[in-house]
């Protein structure tokens, strides 16, 4: 049997029908760049995600630097995030010219350790910038707690946790902006790239609405700005998914408890932490080795039976080749669990279109290995 990693093909079959209709209503409306598509779909997202605005953007690494720039973050900066994360999210602190200051993640959730922050900051340290990292929140009551007492911004890196919460807080209450992307392999998923900035900050929004857009919000009226938007087709195809987003979220979820139960007896890798209470939305399914050593090979015990399985965030940051690259940047204390984590981690195909045929392989496969390696 093959299992593949991503199921997007299979959603887009199942909601073809939705998708088309909005596609083709760009398409006969002509207006395929900031047009009628997209500020329905900046509407519908700050609704569902019960924020005051919502700016969709090129990517969700522009969504990251421009959510600093608005916030006046820039030389001579410090922005303190986790060094187990996608390169973006220190790239995004680089390109609005700041220094990214890293610092380790939490051992269990993997999301950046609060206890770690206060310790890196310093008189030029502007912002805090978590990551929900694989669909899991970060503990944002303590991250805000400490942003207010040192007067610092918070942004928050939702690329992976789109429809995900705490127990006591839902992303934004904690933050002055949220920022996702909507690449493909994300939870929400156009055709190609895209990205959006949600807050409840109405300077923030025209600031960043300037930026995007040549610095103009008046034809032919410009300041310093960039071209990141949006399009319209993008944003249909947003719209269609967005009003399934929470059935979509909710399989994810399920399919996580039946890898969790059928795991629980594995003696060779540690399952994922889902925080009690927390909507944990299972962007990523992903287990740790216990011995860094036959990470690889359990990777390639499965790719060779089918299942594509993959690494993520095997080299953290601040162990990329040429680190730090001329770039400004800083290690605060020891980042042993982000490396650990990074030496260890596999994810297992995850998406809310696996059968129950596909899923039940998957774990036959995860309990052979299992057998015979611990």
């Amino acid at each position: 049997m093959k299992v593949s990693f991503y199921g997007h093909v299979r959603q887009y079959e199942n909601i073809k029908g939705e998708i088309d209709a909005n596609i083709n209503e760009v398409l006969q409306s002509g207006s395929y760049v900031q047009g009628p598509m997209l500020k329905a779909f900046e509407a519908q997202a700050a609704e569902y995600f019960g924020t005051t605005y919502a700016v969709g953007v090129g990517n969700g690494t522009d969504a990251l630097w421009l959510s600093l720039m608005a916030l006046g973050i820039g030389e001579g900066d410090e922005v303190i995030t986790n060094a187990n994360t996608f390169f973006a999210t220190a790239e995004a602190i680089w390109i609005a010219g700041a220094k990214a200051v890293l610092v380790d993640c939490d051992p269990k959730t993997k999301c950046i350790d609060p206890a770690k922050i206060e310790a890196a900051i310093t008189p030029n340290t502007k912002a805090i910038m978590p990551v929900h990292l694989y669909g899991q929140c970060a503990n944002m009551p303590a991250i805000w707690d400490i942003a207010e007492k040192h007067g610092l911004k918070v942004i928050e890196d939702n690329a992976q946790a789109i429809d995900g919460a705490g127990d006591t807080f839902k992303q934004g209450d904690r933050s002055d902006a949220v920022t996702t992307s909507f690449i493909i392999q994300k939870n929400l998923g156009c055709f190609g790239d895209g990205g959006m900035v949600f807050t409840n900050d109405a300077a923030m929004d025209k600031t960043i609405r300037k930026l995007r857009n040549h610095g103009s919000d008046a034809r032919n009226v410009h300041s310093f700005g960039f071209n990141s938007r949006l399009d319209d087709l993008q944003a249909g195809v947003l719209s269609a998914k967005m009003k399934h987003i929470t059935a979509l979220t909710d399989q994810r979820i399920a399919w996580a408890r039946v890898y969790d139960e059928a795991f629980k007896d594995c003696q060779s890798f540690i399952r994922p932490t889902n925080v009690p209470g927390y909507r944990h939305v299972y962007h990523l399914y992903a287990i740790e080795v216990k011995d860094a050593a036959k990470r690889d090979a359990m990777v390639q015990f499965l790719q060779d039976n089918g299942i594509d399985a993959k690494t993520h965030y095997s080299i953290a940051i601040h162990q990329q080749d040429g680190f730090p690259w001329g770039k400004p940047c800083e290690v605060v204390g020891s980042l042993e669990n982000s490396e650990a984590n990074a030496a260890t981690c596999v994810s297992l195909p995850m998406y809310p279109e696996l059968t129950q045929e596909e899923i039940d392989y998957v774990i036959g496969k995860v309990c052979e290995w299992d057998q015979a390696n611990q």
